[in-house]
């Protein structure tokens, strides 16, 4: 489980295609502090470290991951918003995060805000996913690419989200362009709201 607070960006080492499985090795400032088997959320997608050096880590990701996310499209050099675990000790500061992506969505407009940004993202509406809960609301939670954010202004199919300037230099938000590809988790409180209603 995960807060959506990203810790920093990783950056991507090597990518080595392993029949339908992709291993990423991945570099970071606390590297020297994982152990294997630990759960880290790479854009919003828990994957489980699986080998480390004293400066890399590497992760697999199996093709349910790779078609259902951003994941097989990223690149050697990309930056990809990572955080570990939550501990349950300490402040819940984002949103209930189980690192478990829904589906993709796509930038489709970026504003400057006077110093900040609003960020409108389009997805595949599908009206009985909606009914189930996988949709946005007004100043509801949604997670994108791992971050942890506030809906404004849904659509049927498109949300905004505003976008900070530290949030902007310290996650791989700086690196969204329009027709970028980002990772979506709606909230899990909304989808069980939803399946309980559904069930009566």
């Amino acid at each position: 489980m995960f807060s959506g607070i990203v810790e920093e960006y990783a950056k991507v080492v090597s990518l080595v295609k392993d029949q339908e499985n992709l291993h990423l090795t991945m570099s970071c400032s606390f590297v020297s502090e994982l152990k294997i088997d630990q759960s880290i959320s790479h854009n919003g997608v828990c994957l489980t470290v699986v080998s480390k050096t004293d400066d890399t880590y590497t992760v697999t990701a199996m093709k349910e991951t790779i078609d259902h996310s951003n994941i097989g499209l990223l690149k050697v050099g990309d930056k990809v918003n990572v955080e570990r675990s939550m501990m349950m000790n300490g402040r819940l500061d984002g949103h209930i995060v189980q690192g478990h992506v829904d589906q993709t969505a796509t930038c489709i407009d970026i504003a400057d805000a006077d110093g900040s940004w609003y960020f409108t993202f389009q997805y595949a509406f599908d009206r009985e996913m909606a009914k189930r809960g996988y949709i946005t609301v007004d100043k509801g939670s949604v997670t994108v690419n791992g971050v942890s954010l506030t809906v404004c202004n849904p659509t049927e199919d498109t949300f905004q989200v505003a976008i900070i300037p530290y949030t902007y230099e310290y996650t791989n938000f700086h690196e969204i362009k329009v027709g970028s590809v980002v990772n979506l988790e709606f909230d899990i409180i909304g989808k069980y709201i939803s399946r309980m209603i559904a069930l009566g």
